[in-house]
């Protein structure tokens, strides 16, 4: 009764959102991948937009240079100071922010109707023409240092920078920077660096923006039409020419003094894109080890074994180029080395012996229900939209999906597990106070 009363409420939910690829309008407009998608949303349009602005970008560069550039696009434009931005968002409800990530600048915005024209403008302003003046700049990078010096002392941070570097080679866009080397860059970098990043890696060439909600299309494409008319520039994403293999076995010990308790990473590359063959079946049976409260590892290792709070598996950084699988939780220090222990027993037994028909069948309803329940939000719509956009897929992925989630064989999924993990070469990784564990 339970499995057939969620499946209903799970098809009830999916026929109020199929055909969102026919609902979408895609189009070229002023050199950006525009996509439109009109819902039942009534007055309120939610707006993301991607470019390829991020860390990965600095290449031989001063590497704080990217997120310092990002930092400063809400602090003012040719026209107007960031009191004026900050006021005229404030006096119509509206939001726009910015964030720097591996390979990619994200823009969120969100707002009405019919103050549309209002913040695709202010958007286009901070996007084409940041005021980037020295007084800000300054701030920016003693905001950037603040958060830097922060995360020196923070045990996950830590322990994602020290696995990120394990498994990555150099060269590879998903190798993280040392935090201490990016300290070291934000104390050096300059405007005019800033200022040059910008004018080689902002425009609209492989930007992509979507307006999802009540969305005026023909007007919103005017007012984009208008706002970015003459923009030019912009670089592609960085796509290895060769994938990542895993190497191992190795463990990493990061020490930080008198913290309550470790950070863990056990994984490896994959040397897989999400939209490659067999990395779907992957990150199912994936769901089955590690995913929330339902998967085997929460069973085990935290609610037989009272060893953790907090512990879980997935796949990562895997859109446009390939990425890596892990398990991440967080022990005791003196409750480590058991924590560990019994993370490699269950990840043996998964490996070896694989998921059963029932644990798959119920975690392929847990999985396209998450989907189908992010997709109740704009803002979900439209992080959907762009996602399946850098993996590679067209719109129709968006309805595809769930049937291709269901088809999946447990055959699939567990070839697709031995092909592509090896625990015999994962890397170990431990952030935290190691003494009390006997490191």
């Amino acid at each position: 009764m339970k499995y057939t009363l969620c499946a209903a409420l799970m098809l009830a939910s999916w026929g109020a959102w199929a055909n969102m690829a026919a609902q979408a309008q895609r189009a070229q407009v002023a050199g950006i991948d525009l996509i439109t998608d009109r819902t039942n949303v009534k007055d309120v349009v939610v707006i993301v937009g991607v470019l390829p602005a991020g860390d990965a970008m600095a290449e031989s560069g001063n590497i704080a240079i990217p997120t310092l550039t990002g930092m400063m696009l809400d602090r003012g434009t040719d026209s107007l100071d960031k009191f004026a931005i900050a006021a005229e968002l404030e006096n119509v409800g509206a939001e726009i922010s910015f964030s720097v990530a591996t390979q990619s600048l994200k823009d969120n915005a969100k707002c009405l109707k019919k103050d549309l024209p209002l913040v695709l403008g202010l958007i286009a302003s901070e996007l084409r023409r940041p005021a980037l003046q020295a007084a800000e700049f300054d701030k920016a990078k003693q905001q950037f240092i603040g958060a830097l010096q922060g995360s020196l002392q923070n045990t996950e941070s830590r322990a994602e920078e020290a696995f990120g570097r394990a498994v990555f080679p150099e060269e590879h866009p998903n190798r993280p920077h040392p935090v201490a080397d990016f300290l070291t860059a934000a104390k050096a970098a300059t405007l005019d660096e800033v200022k040059a990043f910008h004018a080689k890696y902002y425009g609209p060439a492989h930007m992509t923006l979507v307006l999802v909600g009540d969305v005026p299309v023909a007007e919103a494409k005017g007012e984009i039409a208008k706002d970015f008319a003459g923009w030019s520039g912009g670089q592609d994403y960085i796509r290895p020419a060769t994938a990542a293999v895993a190497r191992g076995p190795r463990e990493v010990p990061v020490v930080l003094n008198d913290k309550p308790s470790v950070s863990v990473i056990l994984g490896q590359a994959t040397g897989l894109r999400y939209r490659d063959p067999g990395a779907l079946a992957l990150r199912v049976g994936t769901a089955v080890l590690g995913r929330g409260f339902t998967g085997r590892l929460m069973g085990t290792v935290r609610d037989k074994e009272g060893l953790t709070y907090n512990i879980s598996a997935g796949l990562a950084e895997d859109s446009i180029a390939d990425g890596s699988w892990d398990i991440s939780a967080s022990f005791a220090p003196e409750l480590l080395n058991r924590g560990i222990a019994a993370t490699r027993r269950e990840l043996d037994k998964w490996w070896s012996d694989g998921v059963t028909e029932t644990e798959l069948a119920e975690h392929k309803q847990g999985i396209i229900g998450s989907y189908l329940v992010s997709l109740s939000t704009t803002g979900g719509v439209a992080g959907a939209i762009v996602t399946a956009l850098q993996r590679g897929y067209d719109l129709n992925w968006l309805d595809q999906y769930p049937d291709a989630v269901n088809a999946l064989t447990r055959d699939q999924v567990n070839a697709a597990i031995k092909t592509h993990l090896d625990p015999k070469t994962m890397v170990l990784v431990e952030a935290g106070s190691l003494g009390a564990a006997g490191h």
